[in-house]
Formats: C-alpha cells, sequence, structure tokens
C-alpha cells in the first residue's frame, strides 16, 4: 500500500517538473546563451553592464526600491492578516473577497488609475486645494512616491492573503493560553504568535519582494525619469533589438534577485531564533 502511495505521488509530481522545466529552466538558458553567444561567445554585455556606473544604480535602486516595498506590504499586511483572522468565518470570507477584487484587475488599469488619482487635477489634489491646505497642485505624479503608492497598492493583497495563510494555521488558544499564565497582550503576540507565522510573513515579503523586482510597468508609468528599473532597460534593450544586452541583464536581475532571497532567509532565521529566545527568556 504504502508503495502504491509513493508510486502515486511521483507519477503526480511530473506535470510540476515538466512545466518548471519547459517554463523555467528552458528559458532561463536560453537566455543565459544569447548573454554569452552574441554570435561567438563573449562577455562584452556583462562587461558593459557591471563596467557602468549608470547600470550599476539602477540595479540598486531595482534592489532598494523592491526591499522597501515588500517591507512596507508587510509591516501593512501582518495586523490586517491578524485581525482577519480573528474574524468569525463568514466575515473572513468576506474580507478575503474584498481583497481579491484588486487582484482581478490588470496591472496597467490599476497603475492607469493611479495616474488620475495623483494627477495635477487628480482626486488628491482637488482635496488639497479644496481643504484650503495649498492653493496650487502638488506634484505627485512622476515621483519615487508615486511608484512605492502604486506598487504597494497592487502587491499588498498578496501579503495579506499569504499571512493569513499563514495565520490560519496557528491555534489561537496559545495567546490565550498565554494571557492566562501572565503574559500582556503584546507579550502574547510578540513570543508565541508571532514566531510561530513569521515564516509565512517572510514568505509573502520574498514574493513581493521577487515581483517588485520585475515590475516596469507601474514605474514607466508613475514614475519618473529617476525610476527607471531593471525591467525597463530590459525592456528598452528588446525594444532596440540588443538581444545580447537584453539577456545579460536578465542574468544580473536574476542574480541579484535570489541573493537578495538568500540574504533575506538567512537574516529571518536569525530573528526567528531572536524571537524564541525572547520567549524562553
Amino acid at each position: 500500500m504504502n508503495a502504491e502511495k509513493k508510486i502515486t505521488s511521483t507519477w503526480l509530481l511530473w506535470p510540476a517538473l515538466f512545466m518548471l522545466v519547459a517554463f523555467f529552466l528552458v528559458p532561463t538558458l536560453d537566455i543565459l546563451r544569447a548573454s554569452f553567444f552574441d554570435p561567438e561567445f563573449t562577455t562584452k554585455h556583462f562587461v558593459k553592464l557591471l563596467g557602468s556606473s549608470v547600470y550599476l544604480d539602477v540595479l540598486w535602486r531595482t534592489i532598494k526600491l523592491s526591499i522597501v516595498v515588500s517591507l512596507i506590504c508587510a509591516v501593512i499586511g501582518y495586523p490586517i492578516s491578524y485581525f482577519i483572522v480573528q474574524r468569525p468565518r463568514k466575515q473572513q470570507i468576506f474580507f478575503l473577497f474584498l481583497i481579491f477584487i484588486p487582484l482581478w484587475m490588470s496591472v496597467l488599469i490599476r497603475s492607469y488609475a493611479w495616474m488620475v488619482v495623483l494627477g495635477r487635477e487628480g482626486l488628491f489634489n482637488s482635496i488639497l486645494i479644496g481643504l484650503g491646505i495649498t492653493d496650487q497642485p502638488v506634484k505627485m505624479l512622476f515621483t519615487t512616491g508615486a511608484v512605492y503608492v502604486a506598487m504597494v497598492q497592487i502587491l499588498l493583497p498578496i501579503q495579506i492573503v499569504t499571512c493569513y495563510s499563514a495565520m490560519s494555521e496557528i491555534d489561537l488558544d496559545l495567546i490565550r493560553a498565554a494571557r492566562i499564565l501572565g503574559a500582556k497582550p503584546w507579550q502574547a503576540i510578540r513570543r508565541v504568535f508571532l514566531p510561530l507565522t513569521l515564516d509565512g510573513t517572510v514568505t509573502g515579503a520574498i514574493i513581493v519582494f521577487m515581483l517588485s523586482m520585475g515590475f516596469f510597468i507601474t514605474p514607466a508609468l508613475v514614475g519618473g525619469r529617476k525610476d527607471i528599473m531593471m525591467a525597463n532597460l530590459i525592456e528598452f534593450q528588446v525594444n532596440q533589438l540588443n538581444w545580447g544586452f537584453a539577456a545579460a541583464i536578465s542574468i544580473i536581475l536574476l542574480i541579484g534577485t535570489v541573493l537578495s532571497v538568500i540574504i533575506i532567509k538567512r537574516l529571518s532565521k536569525i530573528l526567528t531564533r531572536r524571537l524564541v529566545g525572547g520567549g524562553n527568556a
């Protein structure tokens, strides 16, 4: 019986493995080939990319923006998820439905909506002028702040759903037990609930981070010239038919994303050990 289950579980893995190889591994290897063979073997694309301070600044800007967006989403999404998981089941379903609604809309449409809201004659400026806070429209569109706001709004539902999935697996009676044993509400959350849900929170932040690293529509629409990201560079090079250089940028972006994720995972493990250690103290 165990042998049959093992065989069945093995066969169930094949579709996932096929999709991983066909839609990730093969395209990645093809991009790697294009970055080094143009058409003969060359490293000129990587030398050009890593030897230019302009491209390195764009890479650092992309990583920094993605980290900040993932941190903001984690800070905002965690208490929202905690609020939802404490509601009755019917209310949880209702709140999750509201959170899923933005995910059903195109990123392009939501980015254009932010252009309307943040424009000189948009909703925010109309409110500020109507309240007498300012006499002239404030420049909100085509700024770095607009990129942060738009990206957080677009990616926050993913963080909330991921945190909720982790929190819904936790027995809330553990918090009540900690309160009975003398812990204050914040102590019960910090020493009991937070360590148990930290992995799910970090997973959501990593998903947001990886998605942010590949954003190009939102920064292109609501950001300025100083908000160009690596994905925008790739799009520009592809439009110019510079396939080799575009492939090299893609490889560097992939390496930067993987290294950043590894660092985030390491830091989360350190934080988890400190929280657990603080709980045992």
